[in-house]
């Protein structure tokens, strides 16, 4: 077993959901001292772990987004793939910061910037305040191995809540759910036909023609593929299961929301999913994830969302779209965490890192990922460095579904070696 695989497994077992990674920050920092690295960490918990004169800085985030059981995580290997049982793996962005840790055994001249909550809106990236030495960055958070990416999605959070009353209910009443759906990364994944819980759930209830809303409780991160629905409903005729929809009568009778029919009816019309292609970078140009739906006792409606484009103009168009929508049904609208895409360019540094690339894996690809990246913060923050992503073969990132592939991650590994040594 790989020293990389031995060092990922200990931070399987280190908590490190977002905003609650404390305990994996304590654990790299002390990481680092212990092998005479300098180490700072600022107010937003980025770390920058840094020896000698640096010419090259790596990159990666130490945060994961907690799916099904984690962050207890019980790993296992399949055929080549290391999975994990019951909850997502960390594998992202888990698997750079295990290399980083093999690197840092070794004694390597570098600056290691490991950043805060990436995955809940580039937080600790945003507030980036280190004084960098380094020229160029290599950030290690990609998912499809012999791949440059040289440009990324920007993004931003929409979310949309509406203050309700409640009135009495007509008729039988009704739980109403779709549960264990695929999931996945609402930005690499949201081109792949995953269905989404909500909209399954949302569809059903259209062609059912209920109006009566209870309560609306669905998905689970705003950067997650809807993978579980449940509503409470009423229904003047009786509800059959249909494909991934149950249905079961509640004795009960409580009170419906006043405004329940416009909310359903929002789903029904809300377009989830890519909106417009990029058929220069052949992968999404804007999209949109239908990801969170709550209510609560006291009539309050909450839809979150988030949305993503190749550029500036792309996330404007689309998230006026959506403000329009919600608007359209009496929704007060907000927008937040929103992070700038990264336009694709090539450099001398990208060049170099294709060339390693083609030395390990016989061929390259540079391309764009319809996701956030943090270089295109930190790139805004830092205009005098030049960056590169590449990362090993991870599939199904965000959901209980994530593996990756081990020979790809000795690979990269490779790959992140050969880079040091040229930028030397």
């Amino acid at each position: 077993m790989s020293a990389i695989i031995e060092h990922f497994k200990t931070l399987t077992q280190i908590p490190r959901c977002s905003k609650e990674a404390d305990k994996l920050m304590e654990f790299l920092v002390d990481f680092g001292n212990a092998r005479d690295y300098s180490v700072e960490v600022d107010e937003t918990k980025n770390i920058l772990i840094r020896k000698g004169s640096p010419k090259l800085c790596l990159q990666a985030h130490y945060d994961m987004v907690c799916m099904g059981k984690a962050p207890k995580i019980e790993t296992y290997e399949e055929n080549g793939l290391m999975k994990a049982k019951d909850s997502s793996l960390g594998a992202d962005n888990g698997m750079a910061i295990a290399m980083m840790m093999v690197l840092m055994d070794k004694g390597e001249e570098l600056e290691f910037l490991i950043t805060a909550d990436e995955e809940v809106g580039l937080i600790g990236a945003n507030a980036l305040s280190f004084d960098l030495k380094s020229s160029v960055m290599l950030n290690v958070d990609t998912e499809e191995e012999a791949e440059v990416y040289i440009g990324c999605a920007g993004g931003v959070d929409i979310n949309a809540s509406m203050q309700d009353t409640y009135i009495d209910g007509i008729g039988e009443c009704y739980e109403v759910a779709v549960k264990g759906l695929a999931g996945g990364h609402s930005g690499v994944d949201i081109d792949k036909g995953i269905p989404s819980a909500i909209k399954v759930l949302g569809e059903y209830l259209h062609e059912e023609g209920v109006t009566q809303l209870v309560s609306f409780y669905a998905g689970e991160r705003r950067n997650s593929i809807p993978a579980n629905a449940v509503a409470i409903v009423y229904s003047e005729k009786p509800l059959e299961e249909k494909g991934e929809v149950k249905t079961r009568v509640l004795n009960e009778k409580p009170q419906v929301l006043k405004e329940g029919a416009k909310a359903l009816e929002l789903i029904h019309t809300f377009k989830h999913g890519v909106h417009r292609q990029n058929k220069e970078l052949g992968i999404p140009d804007t999209s949109i994830n239908l990801a969170i739906i709550t209510t609560d006792e006291k009539g309050g409606l909450l839809i979150e969302t988030s949305a993503r484009a190749m550029s500036a103009q792309g996330l404007k168009e689309i998230s006026d779209e959506a403000v329009e929508l919600f608007k359209s049904y009496d929704f007060d609208v907000r927008l937040e965490d929103k992070y700038p895409s990264w336009k694709p360019d090539v450099t001398d540094f990208t060049e170099l890192v294709s060339e390693e690339v083609k030395k390990v894996f016989g061929k390259s690809k540079m391309t764009a990922i319809h996701a956030g990246l943090e270089c295109g913060v930190i790139s805004e923050k830092y205009p005098h460095m030049k960056f590169a992503s590449i990362g090993p073969t991870i599939r199904f990132p965000h959901s209980t579904r994530e593996e990756v592939d081990l020979k790809s991650v000795e690979k990269t590994f490779e790959v992140v070696l050969g880079v040091i040594q040229q930028v030397k």
